[in-house]
């Protein structure tokens, strides 16, 4: 078994979270080490006595073979921070889930073009109308909508990019394996077919009203930016919005009547150092994103976008490996810029999955 799996078996015990796993990976190397070491080497890594004890009690009595077997009864996969495929945006916050659970399309997990859309529960006519006409829009440039699938802004969101055939991404404060709020079933379904589900919490955990900050912290975590789209002074919103800064994520805001009390949780972000936005193009201007001239339709690929929106400095790269790979060097001689520049920018187009490098010569996937 390797070692992703026994990721498994530490997020079904509640008593380590990812300090403490962190701690615990930092010390014994690898999940399957930390998971089948005795007393003596739980206390000398540091853990106290009374949950050596409870994770000793807990690791006798789980069975891992059979919780696999559960998972995929109930078509339940799951991404470790091991992996490839877990997401870069995410594994560079503080405190990364080692683990998420998923239900639907996998390889979404790989593409950098994510925008968080999130917003009240109580939505106007004229939250409806912007949150539509923004995520049309930036699902006709290829990017991922992630929300949370309350209801409002969030049902809308999903709901927009689904209808004009975009991808989006819902990210619950349950389990994957529970809809919540019920009301937006029917966008659940269809998103697990077409788009996917990703949540923090074991399947079958119920939502609380503690578990939607974890929440929003993975649909600030997974994106570029995040876009308010209607929300009060004290909406569940502006927590992703908190999120995105802490990850110096770009924070976008729509501002609204000043009149309604709907709008002033986007107008006070824009207030404290959001940016006001008007269209989507907005947002792919402030991202510094280049849309390449390629067909709507292969705009909307997830492949094809992920290699077509990139930078001005990546698209210099990008042409200059189109008929062969190059040595760092050579890169560097041709761009005209420092080996510093050169190498972050390779090292970022790296993750984002547009180039790949092999023994020091680069070239385009």
């Amino acid at each position: 078994m390797s070692d992703s799996f026994y990721l498994l078996g530490f997020s079904n015990f509640s008593g380590i979270g990812p300090k403490r796993l962190r701690q615990l990976l930092d010390y014994f190397d690898s999940p399957k080490k930390a998971w089948v070491a005795n007393n003596e080497e739980l206390r000398t890594c540091g853990l106290g006595e009374k949950l050596i004890q409870s994770f000793l009690a807990f690791r006798g009595e789980f069975d891992l073979k059979k919780y696999l077997g559960h998972l995929s009864n109930k078509n339940i996969d799951f991404v470790t921070i091991l992996d490839e495929d877990y997401p870069e945006n995410l594994k560079n916050i503080p405190d990364a889930p080692a683990l998420l659970y998923l239900k639907g399309k996998r390889e979404l997990l790989k593409n950098p073009l994510k925008i968080g859309v999130v917003g009240t529960r109580k939505i106007t006519s004229y939250g409806e109308t912007v949150t539509e006409e923004f995520v049309k829009n930036l699902v006709d440039s290829g990017f991922i909508i992630v929300s949370g699938l309350a209801l409002g802004v969030d049902a809308k969101a999903h709901k927009t990019a689904l209808e004009n055939n975009g991808l989006t991404i819902a990210v619950l404060g349950s389990g994957v394996d529970i809809c919540i709020p019920t009301e937006n079933k029917d966008i659940y379904d269809e998103i697990c077919k077409k788009g996917l589900i990703i949540s923090y919490f074991n399947p079958g955990t119920e939502a609380t009203p503690g578990t939607f900050p974890a929440r929003n912290r993975i649909v600030a975590g997974l994106s570029l930016g995040v876009l308010i789209t209607e929300g009060t002074e004290d909406s569940g919103s502006l927590i992703t919005a908190d999120f995105a800064r802490e990850f110096d994520r770009k924070v976008f805001a729509i501002p609204g009547p000043i009149t309604s009390e709907y709008s002033k949780g986007a107008n006070k972000l824009i207030k404290n150092g959001a940016i006001a936005v008007t269209d989507g193009e907005d947002i792919i201007k402030s991202l510094n994103i280049v849309i390449s001239n390629v067909s709507e339709k292969s705009q909307k690929d997830p492949h094809v976008a992920m290699l077509l929106r990139m930078t001005e400095d990546e698209q210099g790269v990008f042409e200059l490996l189109s008929t062969q790979p190059l040595h760092f060097d050579e890169i560097v001689r041709k761009m005209g810029r420092s080996t510093s520049e050169i190498g972050s920018l390779l090292s970022m187009m790296e993750i984002k999955g547009i180039i790949k490098n092999k023994e020091g010569e680069y070239s385009n996937l």
